[in-house]
């Protein structure tokens, strides 16, 4: 899988400019605020029709821009592929492969990707919701219908919410909490089912990377954490949706009172332990890298494994918060696929991965 070229127009801080690609390691080098980290959000907008900085469309379109474009040539499932995203603020983003009309979830059947920044150096000790956008991310590449379920999800958990908050105003908002807990439960049963397979799969492909990279002297293990009442998170779908609905019922005077969604998979979690210890509160600072880095690494692992072919992997300016030890384990472990890395100065990455060096200076690139 490999992004051969992008275009952009109007997208940040791009006037017009394009970007080519070799098929191995991609070193995109410039000062701060130049366009380095824009230049990898447009990559990533081509695998899943969002951006990993901002959650509104508008945002991505430069100052004194109508609209914004990407336009990108890809080699995906052995052939050339086309992929054309167009924003428009007050306007749906228009996304097409091949001339064909998509929707976002739909572009991970034509392009993955792996990210890596420095906030995913916090995977280990920040609170649940960056594992839960890990478990979201990866499995809506992989698996399309998730993405459905997931948006659904939201919006219930949204109107729910609601009148949790509006219903001492409007007493009769309460006839419908019912209704719109059914459908969280129901989405819930789905996605549980989904996280709880990726997680183990998660588990079997970082520990053996953890172990390398800490040189064999510790022991990695990921647990998928839900909904209390859940007694095995692979069953039947059916009867997960039970053991949720009694959750539910068991909590609903809780949500009255306190206003807040009690049930559900919003507070899913990720419990990572190294040597049998609950990483979050006992792990150093090294080892919370050390872990997090094979998470990430193990995430492009699966999707290997899924697609038959690697994703392209992002990282952005995350070699530079490393040590010396931990950027060789990382450049080390990057072959067999496309991978763009941006940095603020070279730092002989060329000379140590043979990747090709672009330049980003005021969001022109040479």
């Amino acid at each position: 899988m490999i992004i051969k070229r992008i275009a952009l127009n109007g997208f940040r801080n791009y006037e017009w400019e394009t970007a080519e690609f070799n098929a191995g390691t991609n070193i995109i080098c410039g000062e701060n605020a130049q366009g380095k980290t824009n230049l990898l959000e447009a990559v990533y907008m081509i695998s899943c029709g969002r951006s990993f900085r901002s959650r509104f469309d508008r945002e991505l379109v430069g100052f004194d821009y109508s609209a914004a474009e990407i336009l990108a040539e890809v080699y995906s499932h052995e052939r050339e592929q086309t992929v054309k995203i167009v924003l428009k603020p007050g306007s749906a983003k228009k996304i097409t492969v091949n001339g064909v009309k998509k929707s976002s979830g739909e572009l991970a059947e034509t392009v993955n990707t792996v990210l890596f920044c420095p906030d995913d150096l916090n995977l280990i000790k920040d609170g649940a919701a960056v594992r839960r956008r890990l478990m979201d991310n990866a499995i809506s590449q992989i698996r399309p219908k998730y993405t459905e379920l997931l948006t659904d999800y939201n919006r219930l958990l949204e109107h729910k919410t609601r009148i949790l908050k509006d219903w001492r105003e409007k007493p009769s908002l309460l006839d419908t909490l019912d209704e719109f807990s059914d459908g969280m439960a129901r989405c819930s049963a789905q996605m549980i089912r989904y996280r709880a397979a990726f997680v183990s799969r998660l588990n079997e492909a970082a520990s053996p990377i953890h172990k390398d990279f800490s040189g064999k002297d510790e022991s990695m293990e990921l647990e998928y954490m839900t909904v209390s009442s859940v007694t095995d998170p692979f069953a039947a779908a059916k009867d997960i949706y039970y053991q949720i609905c009694d959750h539910q019922e068991r909590h609903r005077q809780a949500e009255i009172d306190s206003a807040q969604c009690l049930t559900g998979v919003h507070k899913d979690d990720i419990e990572i332990s190294i040597n049998g210890k609950a990483a979050r509160s006992y792990a150093s600072q090294g080892q919370t890298r050390t872990a997090a880095l094979s998470i990430k690494l193990a995430e492009r692992e699966i999707f290997l494994s899924e697609t038959g072919e690697y994703p392209v992997l992002l990282l952005d300016d995350v070699l530079s918060e490393l040590d010396a030890k931990r950027q060789e384990f990382v450049l080390n472990r990057i072959g067999g696929g496309q991978t763009l890395i941006t940095c603020c100065e070279d730092e002989n990455i060329s000379a140590r991965t043979g990747g090709k060096v672009l330049m980003v200076n005021k969001g022109k690139i040479s």
